[in-house]
C-alpha cells in the first residue's frame, strides 16, 4: 500500500547540540535502512524548512507507523499521512513515458 507522507521536524532551539548531532546522524542511517528495505521509495526536501515529503510502500498503516516511529527524530516530528489509491489515468499505468527534464 502506498502512502504520501509529510514530515516536519520541530527541533527545540535550546536543545543540546551534541544530542542534535547524534540524533541527526542516526536518523540518516535509519532512513537509508528503510529505503534499502523498499519501504521509503522516494524522498523530497521542502526548501527552507526541516521538512520532507516521501512516498512509502508498506503492507498497511500499522507497518507505516512502525517504520516512521522507528526514526530517531520521531519524538520531534509532525507527521501527516495521505493513503494513495491507483488512478485510471495514471501515466505509468497507461504506459506513457515521461520526457526527461
Amino acid at each position: 500500500m502506498e502512502f504520501l507522507v509529510n514530515i516536519e521536524i520541530n527541533w527545540p532551539p535550546d536543545a543540546d547540540p551534541v544530542l542534535k548531532e547524534e540524533l541527526f546522524a542516526a536518523e540518516l542511517l535509519r532512513g537509508q535502512e528503510l529505503s534499502r528495505q523498499g519501504k521509503q521509495r522516494r524522498l523530497w526536501r521542502v526548501p527552507g524548512r526541516w521538512a520532507n515529503w516521501a512516498l512509502w510502500n508498506v503492507e498497511d498503516a500499522t507497518e507505516l507507523h512502525a517504520s516512521i516511529s522507528s526514526l530517531p527524530l520521531y519524538p520531534w516530528m509532525n507527521v501527516t499521512v495521505h493513503p494513495l489509491a491507483q488512478h485510471p489515468n495514471d501515466p505509468l499505468m497507461l504506459g506513457i513515458e515521461m520526457p526527461e527534464d
